[in-house]
């Protein structure tokens, strides 16, 4: 596994307050549910969160699998020194919009330590962001190859690969208070797409929890849904897009104008910047 650190971020630089365990990289560790909404709720900016996600191994399951993966490697990338760690969040605090998918993938970000960063899911959502005008760049295949989000933060609902990408309903929740700073994190967040099912169910606590008054019944996922709550920091509009798999984009379940619309949607939403 690599010692590199997060993008933008600098190991030992004001992650924590008090005495806590930290890892051979520096970052500060997490092992139980309880740990990590305390964890959580005390990050002060998305620099302290990222670093304390990538610490994070609340989930045995999960850490086991990661590990694992990054020891083994996949053949064609047997010389990279995967990262096998979670996978933090990327954009700047100013965005409006918020991506969020499932998880990493177990050779795209758990070998890149980038979020959708050098898998095909990733070729996807990144030339969409591009096309949308919210990148500077179509292309994300590795940390440091110039990619700048602008507008936009891109996060998953479970930070770690799971196994048959597949998180459990506990490792979920587990993961759940990570998120749900990450957005409390972005103070001009106007719009949430969510990319899949299993974020569409994720994102409901995590709302309801920031003081969103939520609908009864809650909305079915779907491509194209789109749902307003009204909140205390103002209106959030949520719009559901098919994920970004392989199973979905090979078969022309998602087509490149599917997604299209629902950025375009996005960013009408969010206003100008």
């Amino acid at each position: 596994m690599t010692g590199r650190t997060p993008p933008g971020s600098r190991a030992g630089a004001g992650w924590s307050t008090g005495p806590v365990a930290v890892d051979a990289q520096g970052f500060p560790v997490t092992r139980t549910p309880a740990g990590v909404a305390r964890s959580a709720r005390g990050a002060r900016d998305l620099a302290v969160l990222d670093a304390r996600i990538s610490g994070c191994r609340a989930c045995p399951r999960l850490v086991t699998w990661r590990e694992e993966v990054a020891r083994v490697k996949r053949a064609s990338f047997r010389d990279e020194d995967y990262w096998g760690r979670p996978v933090p969040g990327l954009g700047p605090a100013s965005a409006r919009i918020a991506v969020v998918g499932l998880a990493p993938a177990a050779h795209g970000g758990n070998r890149t330590g980038r979020v959708f960063t050098g898998d095909r899911s990733g070729d996807w959502i990144f030339a969409a962001l591009w096309r949308a005008g919210l990148t500077n760049q179509p292309t994300s295949t590795h940390v440091g190859d110039g990619l700048e989000p602008t507008g936009v933060r891109v996060a998953a609902a479970v930070r770690c690969a799971p196994p048959d990408n597949a998180p459990t309903p506990a490792e979920r929740d587990t993961c759940s208070p990570w998120l749900a700073r990450e957005l409390a994190l972005l103070p001009d967040l106007r719009v949430v797409v969510v990319l899949g099912g299993f974020g569409w169910t994720a994102l409901w606590p995590v709302l309801a929890g920031a003081g969103y008054p939520l609908p009864r019944p809650r909305p079915a996922f779907g491509h194209g849904v789109e749902v307003t709550l009204e909140g205390p920091r103002g209106p959030l509009t949520l719009l559901g897009s098919y994920h970004v798999s392989q199973q979905n984009t090979f078969t022309g379940r998602l087509t490149e104008p599917m997604l299209d619309a629902v950025l375009s949607r996005a960013t009408e939403l969010a206003g100008p910047g």
